[in-house]
């Protein structure tokens, strides 16, 4: 699911608004693709995971739930949900962390 943000609507990287909703900076080893991900508890799965990008003057936070590591060997594919009522809270929380005079 993505939240998308017009770049005016920050008062600050969206990097950083997104370390103010808990998420932390994340290099997977295997691509070297950045994100940041936000788990559940103590261990790496389940987790929020978030790519951000920026595209002709807009934010987009695309974000989805992770909830399993893949299960075979040689397996890039993970079990994911890209949408629901978890994702769309959490798209919802991420979104109260706009500035308020910012928010559409």
């Amino acid at each position: 699911m993505k939240l998308i943000l017009d770049e005016n609507q920050l008062d600050q990287a969206p990097e950083n608004l997104l370390r103010q909703a808990g998420y932390k900076y994340f290099v997977d080893p295997r691509s070297g693709q950045e994100s940041f991900t936000r788990p559940f508890n103590r261990g790496f799965y389940p987790r929020f995971h978030v790519y951000v990008a920026r595209e002709n003057g807009q934010i987009v936070i695309n974000l989805h739930l992770d909830q399993k590591q893949a299960s075979y060997s040689g397996a890039h594919a993970h079990n994911a949900e890209y949408d629901g009522e978890l994702v769309e809270q959490e798209i919802a929380r991420i979104k109260s962390y706009v500035p308020t005079s910012f928010r559409v």
